[in-house]
């Protein structure tokens, strides 16, 4: 889990450090990585459902952008980044206002929320303190220092940042329906043998629907139920996160529990929050759901899971990033269980033999694991998957 090879593609990586301005060295990765963000504003406010004894919405792999505030999961999840010490770094929120204030588009920002957005009488230090990145000193949490006025006036200039980044997303631009799969829905195309033989292995045998749901009655098929799980991902030893136990060289030790680090993804969300960001807090009577959702992710959507810039783009699929093919989490999926458990540098690891999972709490038995699958129809399952990926039209029919 300690080792730190080298990553055929920033795909596998978690989110790295962007920077404020180059301030940060590129020294800092998160342990998780990113998740689209195409469909991410259609997730419902995260709520318990009694019904199905479970959690329900919210954004991010642990669910902590839970929406309850704003009342939007992903404009909270754009809320995460810029304060967030392994992305933009940023050690207050208000450095993002004024960072925006400078910008060539305040007037359209101004025009839509109002000349009061960026009526702040900012300190003189203002560029000095945004430009050393966070964490913020655990003496001054809010270091560029306000009045309560101008504090408030940033706290919902942030607010409506995030709704309009959620609102861009959510837009026809990005969250577009506009793959093979749809256009078969609307009888504009038609799956070739292999796709539909995938999409019946799909609803079926493979068990894939139901959790990465392709929708029901007054349901947009969104290829996710919005619950977690724990499919028994292995660690991915390749994440440089485990190595940041020692300080970086602006002192910030991103991991401090080094190798021995365990992702507990909802489970520890709902026991104390994120330790990176936190753009929303559990709430107090989720907390005995706690031990339940240990090690447990969110389900993701499958629209535009094998969506790439160019061909050989290297992908990177499951929390952590340890899969870099549609191909193996598919085969995983399958063969969990059925495989022998690799020995140290077994040459046969995602083929003939799986590492132990990340964490057993919770894992999930019961869909996962024995599929008995062959490899055939592991490659429809493939080809039907990546009938979700937007950008298709009529004329790209075979």
């Amino acid at each position: 889990m300690g080792s730190t090879k080298t990553l055929t593609s920033l795909a596998s990586l978690p989110t790295p450090s962007r920077g404020t301005q180059g301030a940060i060295p590129r020294t800092r990765y998160s342990e998780r990585k990113p998740q689209t963000h195409a469909y991410a504003p259609l997730a419902p406010v995260l709520h318990y459902n009694p019904g199905q004894g479970d959690l329900v919405g919210g954004n991010f792999w642990d669910m902590r952008a839970t929406g309850r505030r704003l009342g939007n999961p992903a404009a909270e999840q754009a809320q995460g980044p810029p304060t967030n010490p392994v992305e933009m770094g940023l050690p207050d929120i208000a450095c993002a206002v004024y960072r925006a204030s400078q910008q060539p588009y305040r007037a359209l920002f101004e025009n839509i929320w109002g000349q009061q957005a960026f009526a702040i009488t900012w300190p003189s230090d203002v560029e000095q303190v945004c430009a050393k990145p966070g964490p913020p000193p655990a003496d001054d949490p809010l270091p560029v220092h306000l009045s309560q006025i101008d504090r408030g006036r940033a706290g919902a200039s942030f607010d409506q940042m995030a709704q309009a980044i959620a609102s861009y997303e959510a837009s026809a631009e990005v969250t577009t329906f506009t793959s093979k799969y749809d256009a078969v829905l609307a009888d504009k195309a038609q799956f070739t043998p292999q796709e539909q033989e995938g999409y019946d292995l799909f609803r079926g045998k493979a068990q894939c629907n139901a959790c990465h749901r392709d929708g029901g009655p007054g349901e947009d098929p969104l290829f996710t139920d919005f619950t977690a799980s724990n499919i028994g991902v292995p660690a991915n030893p390749r994440l440089p996160y485990y190595v940041e136990n020692r300080p970086d060289a602006l002192g910030y030790a991103a991991n401090p529990a080094g190798p021995s680090f365990v992702d507990g993804g909802v489970g520890s969300f709902l026991t104390k929050g994120h330790p990176l960001s936190q753009p929303s807090v559990p709430d107090a009577q989720w907390v005995k759901f706690a031990p339940g959702n240990q090690a447990r992710f969110q389900v993701p959507t499958l629209r535009n899971v094998d969506k790439r810039p160019y061909p050989t783009f290297v992908k990177a699929y499951g929390h952590n990033g340890y899969f870099t093919s549609l191909k193996s989490i598919v085969h995983f999926y399958n063969t969990r269980d059925a495989l022998p458990r690799c020995q140290p540098n077994d040459p046969g690891e995602g083929k003939t033999c799986w590492p132990a999972p990340e964490s057993t709490d919770n894992i999930n038995t019961k869909r996962v694991g024995r599929l008995g699958l062959s490899d055939t129809e592991e490659d429809a399952l493939v080809s039907f998957m990546q009938t979700l990926t937007d950008g298709f039209t009529p004329r790209d029919q075979p």
